[in-house]
């Protein structure tokens, strides 16, 4: 059965080609929920109408389905509350150079 932290590590997998960093290290993803196969990812994006965000949303589907035991995955954008880059975490401050 997929684990959280197993869906966390396949969403690393993801990054946003803007910023060449995961969206995991973004501080993009605000929740994962795994159950019985299924996974809700609960994410933001870094602007309301950002461009990517089908490709960013589409990638973060696909790299959940791609853990072992996930059969269906559900992503949820949210803009509450609102991302900052307070969020970024210190590996990728540092690779940023913030």
């Amino acid at each position: 059965m997929a684990a959280e932290e197993d869906v966390r590590e396949a969403l690393r997998r993801v990054v946003d080609p803007e910023l060449g960093v995961n969206v995991v290290d973004l501080g993009l993803i605000y929740g994962i929920a795994v159950a019985d196969g299924a996974v809700k990812v609960t994410m933001t994006l870094t602007a309301p109408g950002c461009p990517l965000a089908a490709t960013l949303v589409r990638g973060v589907e696909e790299a959940a389905r791609s853990v072992p035991g996930v059969v269906r995955a559900e992503v949820e954008v949210v803009w509450s509350p609102p991302w900052s880059p307070d969020r970024i975490s210190a590996r990728a401050k540092e690779e940023l150079g913030i």
